[in-house]
């Protein structure tokens, strides 16, 4: 199960290895083992890249709940705007946890509410000058500390890692939004 990386030992130990995914084998049906290994290392992948990326943020003042939401509005394009709804559904939060966030980016004066020209009942959240300033700030960060801390891989590894983990999530979006 796993690959062997003739590297592996120069490398910071996790809590999972090649060994301990080894000794699920005999409790796991032949079929299932290529899956538990893509289970157990995305679950790991996405713990590691959350708590970097909290790190990494937070020389921002934000926390990931905020850099996604910034993301997410600052991605939409001009004019930086959409629902409450949108926004948790883009950033994957709950709307109770989407309303905390918006909260506190209001709070800061990175986002504010502005009624919807389409519908007078509804408002919309939308980016302030602000706001879009310490996204685009916030990306160049993330960028260029992960492209210094992502270790050896190489253009194409990332290209490859990238398409894979892509798949993965339209696959997942595919069978969640049943």
């Amino acid at each position: 199960m796993g690959e062997n990386r003739p590297d592996a030992g120069a490398r910071k130990a996790s809590a999972f290895d090649d060994d301990v995914l080894g000794s699920i084998a005999p409790f796991v049906a032949k079929q299932h083992r290529p899956t538990i290994d893509v289970l157990v290392w995305t679950l790991l992948a996405g713990r590691q890249i959350e708590t970097w990326l909290s790190d990494t943020v937070a020389a921002r003042q934000l926390d990931t709940s905020g850099y996604f939401a910034l993301s997410a509005l600052w991605l939409v394009g001009p004019p930086h705007r959409m629902t409450a709804g949108e926004l948790a559904q883009r950033v994957v939060q709950t709307s109770g946890g989407a309303t905390k966030t918006t909260q506190r980016l209001v709070r800061r004066g990175l986002v504010r509410r502005v009624a919807d020209p389409d519908d007078g009942r509804r408002s919309l959240l939308e980016l302030t000058p602000e706001g879009l300033k310490l996204a685009r700030e916030t990306l160049d960060l993330v960028l260029d500390a992960f492209d210094s801390e992502i270790g050896n891989l190489g253009e194409a590894e990332r290209e490859g890692v990238a398409a894979a983990v892509k798949r993965l999530v339209i696959e997942l979006s595919e069978r969640l939004s049943r």
